[in-house]
């Protein structure tokens, strides 16, 4: 069982969001490969966050989680200032 799978998060709902969703965060200097944060509503009221990192060939599922509205604003697209 994965990360995503104890979150209640399925492989369809990461699909779904990589494929529709918005980048919200990207991070070109992250290493092995830049990353970026993708956002999507793939379920009514059950709001997604994907990072994904990325090649030339490939792309890297490094986390998926449901954003808390107590951290996240403006629709769960912009951190909170903390």
């Amino acid at each position: 069982v994965t990360r995503y799978q104890e979150r209640g998060i399925t492989r369809d709902e990461i699909i779904n969001c990589i494929e529709c969703g918005e980048v919200i965060e990207e991070y070109p200097e992250d290493y092995p490969h830049p990353s970026c944060l993708i956002f999507h509503i793939v379920i009514v009221d059950k709001p997604l966050h994907v990072v994904v990192g990325h090649d030339d060939k490939y792309i890297y599922v490094i986390t998926a989680y449901r954003p808390s509205p107590e951290k996240w604003e403006n629709g769960f697209r912009e951190r909170k200032v903390q």
